[in-house]
């Protein structure tokens, strides 16, 4: 797998950290090769400073040929080192205008009126640069290849007059350990930077990436099924990133929404063909249910029948009368005419379910906010409210609660009934207005069919929901509406 394939939960850690290091160790590196070539500098100058001091000091020694006094004064820099000194000065040598000694602060490794090319490789090298012609007027810094020492140059020269050479040996130790101690400050401090820096990366990193992860996740589910919205809180900024996840969030909306419409659409061409298909069967079986409830009334009429063939006929009237009554709730027609609905035909209803709440103890709160009569059959109206609050009795636990809600708003009655018993999922809520449902417990399951086929041919919806706990039943029927 290519390293671009990655998770952003990795990529985006990782491309931040890489960045840090590199800037870390390129500013990192340009600070130190910044320090070395100041080092260089300061002890250059510092060299420079004490070759002019010791010159202005030996050349009338020189010209007076006081070597003891001129030991005396180049010792003195080499016994009386400061602490801290960039040019760690290990010994001077100084030399007249043939490259030999005239004296030395180490008068037993370089006596006096030896050759320069003599006393090592280190000062051959020397004494080769130093006998080239155009010598320099001024103080040269020279390293020999592989040498552990810097040779600071500097003639002994008064008004164009020039009688040798100042020879400085600084041991390289010196600058090299304050380089080390700069060094090793300049990654501690980088270290630190680093050990704050990199864990916030980290954090920021998996903070923008964990959102995208989330949410090419549950891209991926689309079509599938209809993942979860993204939480909000999880990244809050307005950029692009968090205009993507609200654009996110509104399209889960809108395919909900589209798929509660194709739900309710499915439901009512479902529920429709059901209908029609159970008119069907009701019509064909009603005649000839009625030629046998005629022949049985036709039986009873004649005289001489015995007790036993007397109990089986009544037997057979009351399953045909049974069979009778499912076929007309099947027979589903709100083309009666009825006078319009007042606020006192809901208050009969509440007297009429009077009895089955006081049997299991329920709570039941009543709002009833109609005034004045309204456009509307009263007796189909009395019919779905009695269907929907007898199927809450029904549904509700022992001592629970049964809530009604009724009133006008604007152009349309709005009916609401709760109840506190099983709360159904989405399948069964799916079958719950189908003629025989299996969901209900005693009886033939009618009742919710019957009220959906009178709402709707009133030109209303009927709907059942999950609610705060409870399952809510809501009728919305616009004003005026004649079948």
């Amino acid at each position: 797998m290519s390293p671009l394939d990655l998770s952003f939960r990795f990529k985006l850690p990782l491309w931040g950290a890489v960045l840090i290091l590199l800037t870390a160790l390129a500013v990192s590196t340009s600070s130190l090769i910044q320090a070395y070539d100041e080092l260089k500098e300061d002890q250059a100058m510092d060299a420079e400073v004490l070759s002019n001091s010791l010159v202005s000091i030996v050349f009338p020694l020189m010209l007076h040929d006081n070597v003891w006094r001129a030991f005396e004064t180049i010792a003195n820099p080499v016994r009386n080192i400061r602490p801290g000194n960039l040019t760690k000065v290990e010994a001077i040598l100084v030399l007249d205008q043939k490259s030999k000694v005239f004296v030395s602060s180490h008068p037993q490794a370089a006596p006096l009126l030896s050759d320069l090319a003599s006393l090592g490789p280190d000062y051959a090298w020397l004494a080769e640069r130093l006998n080239r012609p155009g010598h320099p007027p001024v103080t040269q810094v020279l390293e020999p290849p592989g040498s552990h020492y810097i040779y600071f140059l500097t003639p002994v020269t008064r008004n164009d007059a020039t009688l040798g050479t100042l020879v400085l040996v600084s041991n390289r130790s010196a600058f090299l350990s304050r380089f080390t101690e700069m060094a090793w400050h300049s990654a501690l401090i980088g270290g630190v930077v680093l050990a704050i820096l990199l864990p916030f990366n980290w954090y920021w990193g998996q903070r923008m990436a964990r959102p995208l992860v989330q949410l090419t996740q549950r891209m991926g589910q689309i079509g599938k099924t209809l993942p979860e919205s993204l939480d909000p809180r999880m990244y809050q900024a307005r950029d692009e990133l968090g205009r993507l996840f609200d654009t996110y969030n509104k399209m889960l909306e809108e395919l909900r929404e589209k798929s509660e419409l194709e739900r309710q659409m499915v439901q009512s061409e479902r529920l429709a063909a059901l209908g029609q298909l159970a008119a069907g069967v009701a019509h064909e079986i009603n005649n000839p249910l009625g030629g046998m409830l005629t022949a049985i009334d036709t039986l009873k009429c004649h005289v001489g029948i015995d007790p036993r063939m007397a109990r089986t006929i009544a037997l057979i009237e009351r399953g045909l009368l049974q069979i009778k009554d499912t076929v007309a709730a099947l027979l589903v027609e709100a083309s009666l005419k009825s006078r319009n609905l007042g606020h006192h035909d809901i208050e009969d209803i509440r007297t009429l379910v009077s009895a089955p709440v006081h049997k299991k103890a329920l709570c039941l709160d009543w709002d009833n906010r109609l005034k004045d009569e309204i456009p509307l059959p009263a007796s189909l109206i009395r019919q779905i409210l009695i269907n929907l609050i007898l199927n809450a009795i029904h549904a509700a636990a022992q001592s629970g609660i049964v809530t009604m809600e009724i009133a006008c708003v604007g152009e349309e009655l709005r009916l609401a009934v709760w109840n506190d018993g099983k709360i159904l999922n989405d399948e069964e809520i799916g079958h719950l207005f189908e003629p025989f449902s299996p969901l209900s417990e005693g009886g033939h399951g009618l009742g919710l069919w019957v009220t959906y086929q009178i709402v709707h041919q009133l030109g209303g919806n009927i709907s059942a929901k999950r609610a705060d706990g409870q399952m809510l039943f809501s009728v919305r029927i616009p004003l005026g509406a004649t079948t």
